[in-house]
């Protein structure tokens, strides 16, 4: 297969590509495109998601066979090609004002353009390691430059606007600035966005497995890419070479228009979202497993609360227990509060608890995060004798209060004994949650029939699509 070559150099496999429009963009159509783009946002969310399903499709194909299914191929080709299309019409270029077509192939009357040579074969241990260890010194560049726009922005002081994209969406701002204020855009910072932009497409398609060529450390600023074929001349001007690198360099790389119609596209989308959901259900269901196992005497336990005031008593969060399912959702409830001498815990109704703590020094947790202290004095009587508790204890060592839950607002109050000041104790709480084994068992399983079946649904939109894009014999 001939060799493309740039400049002398050999073509990255990765062409990104766009022809100016004659005349400037308007000077203000850039202040709205916001809204304007909001459908293309929505369509690429959904299609995204299924970019990085499809990548994983791939990555197992490539491992098995060496190589890149031609139809997923040509789908993530084409969210690449749809994603620059839309960023070069927005606030990633700002360089026409033609709406994109909502496609996911090539539009030769777009002025944007963008195309991957089809590798005839892929390494099998490269692509393993390709997207996330070989191109982190893409990643940490990549961070860097995008980075620098919103570290610099952050900088500008004032209530009511702060800058939060990155180097490219700045340059964008200024380029709208200026077509704003003189209806011209400067051209060096059009090539610039450019150059940006190609880095950006080269490792996301890297990073998807769709070539082995490294990606150039290099900023290729400025218009169309110009290519020739090895040992030949380059091409004049204004040749299709040097107007768009949409066109293959090999003419089997180009795929049947027809491959992904809408329908394949819809299928192919709704299965990869669906197995997103699967495995979802599965890494909760796994949870909820872990969860399960974790239980300490049949409770599962709540992280520890570490109670430490100079006053008389520490109070919890507020809790509020309603409806019929305490039985079967909470089941038992279990306090354990290990603490320093006599230690008095009780749960009361947090009308009774904030009566008798009324003008006592205490400390309450707030949002189950921190505690704020109150100032006061000593109870007016011991917490044993103030009778408003449903459920107490009282122990030198560790203490056990267990409970079944009754619908009301409750607190659990942790005290001295004696009504002594100072309370240093840590307080952990949990429930037998009898749900929890159906639950996860449920979960578990409704992932794996989602996953099956969004699996079944992309093969068969695939497959169709695969079908669709081999030639036909004579």
């Amino acid at each position: 297969m001939p060799t493309a070559v740039v400049g002398g150099r050999s073509a990255y496999p990765v062409h990104v590509d766009a022809q100016p429009a004659p005349d400037d963009p308007s000077r203000w159509l850039w202040l709205v495109k916001w809204v304007l783009i909001i459908p293309h946002v929505l369509v690429l969310a959904v299609l995204w998601a299924a970019f990085v399903v499809l990548s994983l499709v791939a990555l197992v194909t490539i491992v098995a066979t060496g190589r890149y299914p031609r139809a997923i191929f040509d789908f993530n080709v084409g969210v690449l090609r749809w994603s620059w299309r839309v960023a070069y019409y927005s606030y990633g270029a700002l360089g026409t004002d033609q709406y994109p077509p909502f496609s996911l192939d090539e539009h030769p009357e777009y002025p944007a353009h963008l195309d991957v040579v089809y590798p005839e074969r892929l390494s099998r241990g490269l692509v393993l390691v390709k997207w996330w260890l070989l191109v982190l010194p893409h990643y940490a560049v990549l961070v860097l430059i995008v980075g620098i726009g919103a570290q610099a922005a952050r900088q500008i002081e004032g209530p009511y606007w702060i800058w939060e994209g990155g180097l490219i969406a700045l340059l964008g701002f200024f380029a709208g600035l200026a077509l704003l204020f003189t209806g011209m855009y400067p051209r060096g910072l059009y090539d610039l966005l450019l150059g940006l932009n190609r880095w950006v497409l080269r490792v996301a398609a890297y990073a998807g497995l769709m070539t082995d060529a490294y990606p150039p450390f290099r900023l290729d600023q400025g218009g169309p890419e110009r290519m020739t074929l090895s040992g030949g001349p380059p091409p004049p001007d204004d040749s299709p070479a040097t107007r768009t690198t949409s066109t293959p360099t090999h003419p089997q790389s180009l795929p049947p228009r027809s491959s992904w119609t809408p329908g394949r596209v819809v299928a192919v989308v709704a299965g990869s979202l669906t197995a997103l959901l699967g495995v979802l259900g599965v890494v909760g269901g796994v949870s909820l497993i872990v969860w399960q196992t974790s239980r300490e005497d049949g409770y599962v336990m709540a992280p520890a609360w570490e109670v430490g005031t100079a006053g008389y008593a520490a109070v919890s969060d507020e809790v509020v227990l309603e409806g019929s399912w305490l039985d079967e959702g909470l089941g038992r409830v279990r306090l354990d509060v290990v603490g320093d001498g006599e230690v008095f815990v009780g749960i009361a109704t947090a009308r009774d608890a904030a009566a008798y703590l009324e003008g006592v020094a205490r400390a309450e947790q707030s949002r189950g995060m921190a505690d704020r202290e109150l100032d006061g004095g000593p109870p007016a009587v011991l917490p044993a004798e103030a009778g408003i508790w449903i459920a107490s204890a009282t122990d030198t060592g560790p203490v056990e209060l267990d409970v079944a839950p009754q619908p009301g607002r409750y607190v659990a109050v942790v005290m001295d004994a004696a009504g002594s000041a100072g309370v240093d104790a840590t307080v952990r709480a949990g429930a037998t949650l009898p749900w929890l084994g159906p639950a996860a068992a449920a979960t578990l399983a409704g992932g794996l029939v989602l996953g099956a079946a969004g699996v079944v649904v992309i093969v068969l939109a695939v497959r169709a699509a695969g079908r669709a894009g081999q030639p036909r014999g004579g």
